[in-house]
């Protein structure tokens, strides 16, 4: 009887360690691959903070709708583009594609531009859409 009570209790230990880590597994990847915002903090930042929107998406998607105020960025070709537009370093970015994944892997690399605050759109334009937001052509 009470070896399986020793039992009993590793299974639960177990389950509890292995949910625990289920939980903490997206802060985890969030903390590794940079910030992600959702649509409405997206908002705020570009409304209370004034951060600049760069859309990483090729120019023929970016015409067909992109969020207010983007500008069309090429990771291709970053320094020249963000040094040709004079972006202010100390404002935030955020970057946006498609669905959220080129933005997020673009963050180490604007941050090594002078950015200080950078951050992914999570979802991308699909979940900006599907916050029913506006894009602009």
């Amino acid at each position: 009887m009470n070896f399986l009570t020793q039992i009993d209790n590793l299974a639960l230990i177990a389950l509890l360690l292995v949910s625990g880590l289920a939980l903490f597994l997206p802060t985890l990847s969030t903390l590794i691959s940079g910030k992600g915002l959702s649509p409405t903090e997206a908002t705020i930042w570009i409304n209370r903070r004034k951060a600049y929107v760069l859309d990483l998406r090729p120019e023929e998607e970016f015409k067909l709708g992109h969020l207010p105020g983007a500008k069309h960025a090429t990771p291709a070709h970053f320094e020249a583009g963000l040094d040709k537009m004079k972006l202010d370093r100390k404002n935030p970015v955020i970057l946006v594609c498609e669905t959220g994944d080129r933005s997020r892997k673009a963050i180490a690399e604007v941050q090594k531009l002078g950015f200080s605050e950078v951050a992914s759109l999570d979802g991308g334009v699909q979940a900006w859409q599907a916050a029913a937001l506006p894009l602009v052509k």
